[in-house]
């Protein structure tokens, strides 16, 4: 109950900024004028937005750069804990998220979404030996990253045990293989990344849920989203997203 009130809690805090903030969110005239975009990530979230060393990377992260690129501008990346994120966007700390936020009814009250830029699901992920199915998850200790679409699809599983919450994905993980969860929910391509680099020690079960995965703007920015929107289209017709995609994860993860 107690991470319900605080998923809860988050929800309205971010329904309650975007309702409440006065200040004008930059239009896409006054981003091309000023000839910087700034984007947001967490960069704690591999394959898709993390460090190495320094240096933010990711495919978000290379797929945010060259959308800024496309537009004809210089990107200025900024990093927040991911519950963060979306309460910053909405007091114009930032022009547009990108890291991994399903898009929901929820969230959409608050933030505007860009089209998808790939879909994906919650993967069931244990130890070889443990549970695999939804059904396996009754009385087990689930992990997952707090104010995340793996939270909430979680606690709505029928007889789940413990839910524990983690600020951070891989510090889900790493409950997980200190054996002190008996399960990790987290995103499919992530889980596939782990479960291979974990070869043979954990296993991948079944998903928990599908989901689209988009960019957020403030809410109303229609300008932004626009050209958000252009963007991406050219970078999924022009053979850029392809060729990152391949990279990051030997297929083509984009919304079919």
């Amino acid at each position: 109950m107690k991470n319900a009130i605080v998923a809860l809690t988050a929800l309205a805090l971010l329904a309650s900024t975007a309702l409440s903030s006065n200040a004008q969110a930059r239009t896409w005239d006054a981003i091309k004028q000023s000839g910087t975009i700034k984007i947001a990530t967490e960069g704690a979230f591999p394959p898709f937005n993390y460090f190495v060393g320094k240096k933010l990377t990711g495919f978000e992260v290379d797929l945010g750069t060259a959308i800024g690129k496309q537009l004809g501008l210089k990107v200025e990346w900024v990093t927040q804990p991911f519950d963060n994120l979306l309460i910053g966007l909405n007091q114009d700390r930032y022009d547009f998220v990108i890291a991994s936020h399903g898009i929901t009814p929820e969230r959409l009250k608050a933030v505007d979404f860009a089209n998808p830029h790939y879909c994906t699901g919650g993967a069931v992920v244990s130890k070889v030996g443990g549970p695999k199915t939804v059904a396996d998850l009754k009385g087990k200790t689930v992990a997952v990253q707090v104010g995340t679409t793996y939270l909430d699809n979680v606690q709505k599983v029928a007889g789940v045990g413990k839910v524990s919450t983690f600020p951070k994905d891989t510090d889900a993980q790493a409950a997980l293989m200190a054996g002190r969860v008996d399960v990790w929910v987290g995103d499919k391509f992530s889980a596939l990344e782990v479960v291979k680099a974990q070869k043979p020690r954990l296993q991948l079960g079944d998903l928990l849920f599908q989901e689209r995965i988009g960019m957020a703007v403030k809410k109303g920015n229609s300008s932004l989203l626009k050209e958000l929107n252009s963007s991406l289209a050219t970078e999924l017709s022009n053979g850029v997203y392809a060729k990152l995609s391949g990279q990051y994860f030997g297929q083509d993860i984009r919304c079919k």
